[in-house]
């Protein structure tokens, strides 16, 4: 596994340091999935956990959608994976589920993300509000957030692409 990632800036303005620190673990978890089968991005960590690769992509595809497109702009837009009767339907993959599928709309909504938070500053509130409170946020604190997202899955990629073919690094 190559490090091929961006290293965010050291000296950037505020902007340009989060956007290049959330973008910096977007590419850590491609490189975690990188040069794997399908097969392998199915694995689970260990029972009794359903967490894998793919299942942690099609997850944070589902938080980018939820914070900046839900939130962030108020869209009303649907769940990709999961439904009531699955709240966990993004982590639970399947053999028809594949690689090339989850990673388009993974970065598809990486793209939309990037695209609703153009039109945003650090201190402008969100148009819609989440699950958990009825207050707007700024979009300072969603992309603090997303970075957190990011780092803690990130985590776990880490340990599920070891027991996977022993391969670590940053």
């Amino acid at each position: 596994m190559t490090n091929e990632r961006r290293e965010p800036a050291l000296n950037a303005d505020e902007r340009t340091m989060l956007e290049g620190w959330l973008d910096y673990h977007r590419e850590t978890l491609a490189l975690k999935c990188a040069d794997l089968t399908d097969a392998q991005l199915r694995t689970a960590a260990v029972a009794p956990s359903e967490l894998s690769l793919m299942g942690l992509v099609r997850h944070l595809a589902e938080v980018e959608r939820s914070w900046f497109r839900r939130v962030l702009v108020g869209d009303d837009a649907g769940p990709i994976y999961y439904s009531e009767q699955d709240p966990d339907g993004d982590f639970h993959v399947t053999e028809a589920d594949t690689w090339q599928e989850a990673y388009a709309t993974w970065q598809g909504e990486i793209e939309t993300s990037r695209r609703h938070a153009a039109g945003f500053g650090l201190d402008d509130l969100s148009r819609g509000v989440s699950r958990s409170s009825e207050e707007p946020f700024s979009l300072r604190w969603i992309y603090t957030h997303m970075i957190e997202e990011y780092a803690r899955h990130n985590g776990h990629a880490d340990l599920i692409r070891e027991r996977i073919d022993g391969a670590t690094g940053e």
